[in-house]
């Protein structure tokens, strides 16, 4: 199934016939909603922990210089990816930081440059 038959397939399911709906139909037309707007919040923060994973071990794998362009450039990273995931956490209702911090391991220099955007804007990904 591609993805916009699965998308078509829910709005169906919860486009009710206009003048046929019943308090019951429409209590679930809303549940269904919003269990597909909760599926989307958990997806999008699976995926930005993800990011994060990932950008934390291309930093503790780096075994160039301390300082260098492309250390500096795998903190600025990370640091992005964090900030993000951070925000998306905040969106979905979750406020302690903290957590992450420690579940993640992150370092301090990455932690010091949260919300800093350098020159070139921020990392895409």
């Amino acid at each position: 199934m591609r993805s916009g038959e699965r998308y078509t397939s829910h709005i169906m399911a919860i486009r009710l016939p206009y003048g046929r709906t019943s308090l019951a139909a429409g209590d679930a037309a809303q549940g269904a909603l919003e269990a597909e707007l909760l599926n989307e919040k958990v997806e999008s923060l699976g995926r930005a922990g993800r990011r994060v994973e990932e950008a934390l071990a291309a930093l503790r794998a780096f075994a160039g210089e301390t300082g260098s362009v492309a250390h500096e450039s795998l903190l600025d990273d990370a640091a992005a990816k964090v900030w993000a995931f951070i925000v998306q956490r905040e969106l979905c209702g979750f406020r302690n930081a903290a957590l992450i911090v420690e579940d993640f391991a992150i370092p301090g220099d990455v932690m010091r440059r949260l919300g800093v955007v350098r020159k070139g804007g921020p990392p895409s990904g």
